[in-house]
């Protein structure tokens, strides 16, 4: 039996990784004219369920983003301490419901525009995060087009969410919300090590909130069937 080398099964797990994700990506709102009428023109119920396979999806690949990012440039001693005492989370400013009690408690519009607010202040440092990687020494294809994907997906998840907020709201026009604390600041230059961890805080606040997105949009799923039975 024929064995492959590290760099072959590293190609052939990058292709079948993006063979998955493109066969499992079904959140595309954009036409050919730039509208949004791929999404405007589906149920509000199918909508809303490849909202959440795509939230899904960018949530499982910012885990494995995480996890490459550790194994390639964290030293195993920062691994053991949380990064978020000396890195706050871009989003900590956002009026986002934290405790269990609190989500439970906001009504469905405050669900939909918790995850836009989310989604909309991740979009910027994302970007800037993908143009980071490309500088690293080290940085695998993986690493690389997993980065990309997330951003980009990140995009349409957004896209897809502001059509449901009209959809489900009756919606016209909607407000960006801008955070000051979620602006990427381009022109420090901080030490390597300093850099690298930067990056690592970044994933893992990303990864946290990600995990926020695809949880209260499930909520609101479970709300739109069984409204008093979502715990």
């Amino acid at each position: 039996m024929m064995h492959m080398t590290g760099i072959q099964w590293s190609a052939w797990a990058l292709l079948l990784w993006s063979q998955q994700l493109t066969a499992s990506t079904l959140l595309d709102c954009r036409d050919d004219q730039g509208s949004l009428s791929r999404c405007t023109s589906i149920s509000q119920e199918k909508l809303l369920d490849r909202v959440i396979h795509h939230a899904e999806l960018i949530y499982r690949v910012s885990e494995e983003l995480c996890s490459l990012f550790e194994e390639l440039f964290i030293p195993f001693p920062f691994r053991l301490q949380s990064n978020q005492a000396a890195y706050a989370c871009i989003t900590r400013a956002l009026p986002i419901p934290s405790s269990k009690s609190e989500i439970q408690q906001i009504s469905d519009k405050w669900l939909l525009h918790s995850v836009l607010m989310l989604v909309q202040s991740w979009i910027e440092p994302l970007a800037y995060l993908q143009m980071t990687m490309e500088r690293y020494d080290h940085a695998s294809d993986m690493l690389l087009n997993k980065t990309k994907w997330v951003s980009e997906k990140l995009s349409s998840l957004e896209q897809g969410v502001v059509v449901l907020i009209k959809k489900m709201l009756d919606e016209s026009t909607l407000s960006t919300v801008q955070s000051d604390q979620g602006t990427v600041q381009n022109d420090v230059q901080p030490e390597v090590l300093e850099s690298v961890l930067r990056d690592y805080s970044l994933l893992t606040c990303f990864k946290k909130d990600a995990h926020k997105m695809e949880t209260f949009l499930k909520l609101l799923k479970c709300r739109q069937t069984d409204k008093y039975n979502c715990a």
